[in-house]
């Protein structure tokens, strides 16, 4: 094993997370934020929307948190 990988495995989440994250990550971390937000909005929103939306929504909030906290503890080796 690489002396950076094992480096890498010492790490805490929270050095991790200040850590500089590769630009892929950055891009995918951006792209989850986005679809988060523009879910909780069509989730909040105060007129009525099919049961299909805001099921999808839900979904879309769920994969767009998941995208950004993995790609935020993600660093380059």
């Amino acid at each position: 094993m690489k002396t950076n990988q094992k480096k890498i495995d010492q790490m805490s989440v929270l050095e991790r997370a200040a850590s500089p994250t590769p630009k892929f990550f950055r891009l995918l971390r951006t792209i989850g934020l986005a679809l988060a937000t523009i879910s909780g909005v069509i989730l909040t929103a105060p007129v009525s929307l099919p049961a299909i939306v805001t099921t999808i929504a839900g979904y879309v909030a769920v994969a767009g948190s998941v995208a950004t906290a993995v790609s935020q503890v993600t660093v380059e080796s």
